[in-house]
């Protein structure tokens, strides 16, 4: 269902002010990058499906983490 390259709208803003993110890693943990402040934050699995709200954007085919 979710692919690296994501990008997702939470249901809680972070603290910056965005609540929109990346997926940078997938596995038992997510990890997501905020795309206002670029911190990035890493969820256990169970927690990070809770919190989506919506995915706005497929992954781009060359997407690089870096």
């Amino acid at each position: 269902m979710y692919k690296v390259g994501q990008i997702v709208r939470m249901r809680k803003g972070h603290p910056c002010g965005g609540d929109i993110w990346r997926i940078i890693r997938i596995g038992m943990d997510f990890r997501i990058k905020c795309l206002k402040c670029g911190r990035s934050v890493l969820l256990p699995r169970q927690r990070f499906e809770r919190k989506v709200k919506e995915i706005i954007e497929e992954p781009v085919e060359n997407y690089r983490r870096y």
